[in-house]
């Protein structure tokens, strides 16, 4: 279950994901199951079979100069009505909320001051 305003996942967005499976895979101990996505394989790390982060493949020339970091996402009850109001104050919309099947609907949000996070309202 989820809560609104808990952070609610964490994704490696990387250039590389072999090594970063490799070096997550072997200094934390997680498993890595891929899934398929519009961008190439996700893959969902797993610590004793259960979820704990995503790893996502930054490719295409849109994405190269991004450095690799760490994407939080924050549950939120509606993704929409909640960007509304962070625009007025002052945030910015990176990516428009979209959805993602069996997921939920998730917004990629700049706040006033530059620090970037995702929204995502759950569905389950």
């Amino acid at each position: 279950m989820w809560t609104h305003g808990k952070f609610y996942w964490n994704e490696l967005m990387t250039h590389d994901i072999e090594a970063a499976k490799k070096f997550y895979g072997e200094t934390i101990g997680w498993t890595f199951e891929s899934m398929p996505h519009p961008a190439g394989t996700y893959w969902v790390a797993k610590l004793g079979g259960e979820p704990v982060a995503g790893l996502f493949p930054m490719s295409g020339p849109d994405l190269a100069a991004v450095p690799e970091h760490w994407l939080s996402y924050i549950a939120v009850d509606d993704v929409d009505a909640r960007l509304k109001k962070a625009s007025a104050l002052g945030a910015k919309a990176i990516r428009e909320p979209f959805d993602v099947q069996n997921v939920g609907r998730i917004a990629i949000v700049m706040d006033p001051r530059g620090a970037v996070s995702g929204w995502i309202t759950p569905a389950m």
